[in-house]
């Protein structure tokens, strides 16, 4: 009798696990492309069982997410945060994963603004700030700040400076066209442009965002310091009266066109050649005169090819279609598909 208890049990069990698994399918968000480029275009796709919401309300949760640029058209899982080691990030001081996934660094200089990703329809600049300790040969530098132009507009999001890090302070200052942008704290809580071209949601309760340009750009940003031991590790000599507050960020694009220009984003041109060196520890690679700019929102360096949406016409650049090409080798990346014809 024992043993047809425990089997009746065990049934049950299964049965109401199953139950439970349909009821959380039943109930699982969809995700849709809307673009018309998209291989996924229109098509409903239900969130996996693990992640079954968009818009998890435990921040630390992971999102159900879709890559309308992947030929393979199902949900996945995927965290909010910036992933450091992901293609299309900007981390640390400042370490880059390009593109083609190769990691270089760009150190810039302090005080000083660079271009990232200069396209047609979009400008991304990064302002730098750092320290040279005696003896070093150059600025240990850290993105501070990024400046987003679009079409007409104009947006920046900020590591506020603070000599001590306090995780209960939120240390993002946001713009939009000069004026400051108050997102109240907590997760989702959200903001979006009249003109439906820009969204910015907090993906946590401080500290962290994604930046939404729809068709264009996804940005994912999260605000940390340099703690005493990143000092104490790579000889930085941080002062007790600043901690350096400052942006570790993932970038995902669309449509980059064939000469999209800038610090990261020429990793993104079809036919780029990466002059990191192989093997090397720390790839350097160079490039400051020909993408400084004048502002955090300038778009006015030597390379910069940036220009309103009604002048791509005359500008004779061509914007690459994802949905229309044969991509290999990254196509399932998340940060924008290097293509060839």
């Amino acid at each position: 009798m024992s043993v047809l208890s425990n089997k009746c049990l065990m049934l049950v069990t299964l049965l109401f696990v199953f139950m439970l698994s349909c009821v959380m399918h039943i109930n699982a968000d969809t995700q849709t492309c809307t673009s018309r480029k998209s291989p996924c275009f229109l098509r409903k796709l239900p969130c996996p069982a693990q992640c079954p919401s968009k818009s998890p309300s435990n921040p630390k949760a992971k999102v159900c997410y879709l890559d309308c640029d992947s030929p393979v058209c199902k949900t996945q899982c995927k965290s909010r945060k910036p992933n450091c080691n992901g293609r299309g990030s900007a981390c640390l001081d400042p370490r880059f994963v390009g593109a083609d996934g190769i990691v270089f660094y760009f150190h810039g200089r302090r005080n000083e603004h660079f271009s990232l990703v200069s396209d047609v329809n979009l400008q991304i600049n990064a302002h730098f700030i750092g320290l040279r300790p005696k003896g070093r040969p150059r600025d240990y530098t850290w993105i501070q700040a990024l400046g987003v132009l679009l079409d007409s507009h104009n947006f920046s999001i900020e590591a506020t400076p603070s000599a001590i890090w306090d995780d209960e302070d939120d240390h993002l200052k946001l713009t939009y066209d000069g004026k400051e942008l108050v997102i109240p704290k907590g997760h989702l809580s959200s903001w979006q442009s009249q003109e439906n071209q820009l969204r910015v949601e907090r993906t946590s309760n401080k500290n962290s965002v994604i930046v939404t340009l729809p068709e264009v750009a996804e940005i994912s940003i999260n605000v940390v310091p340099v703690t005493k031991e990143d000092s104490r590790i790579h000889n930085y000599q941080i002062p007790n009266d600043d901690c350096f507050a400052h942006l570790d960020v993932q970038f995902k694009f669309y449509d980059l066109s064939y000469k999209v220009e800038g610090v990261l984003g020429r990793t993104y041109q079809p036919d780029f050649q990466n002059p990191a060196k192989p093997g090397v520890a720390m790839p350097v690679v160079g490039g400051e005169d020909k993408y400084r700019t004048s502002s955090l929102v300038s778009a006015d360096c030597l390379a910069c090819i940036f220009s309103p949406a009604k002048d791509y016409v005359q500008e004779g650049l061509e914007i690459v279609e994802y949905g229309k090409m044969d991509c290999t080798g990254g196509a399932s990346s998340g940060n924008g598909i290097v293509c060839k014809r």
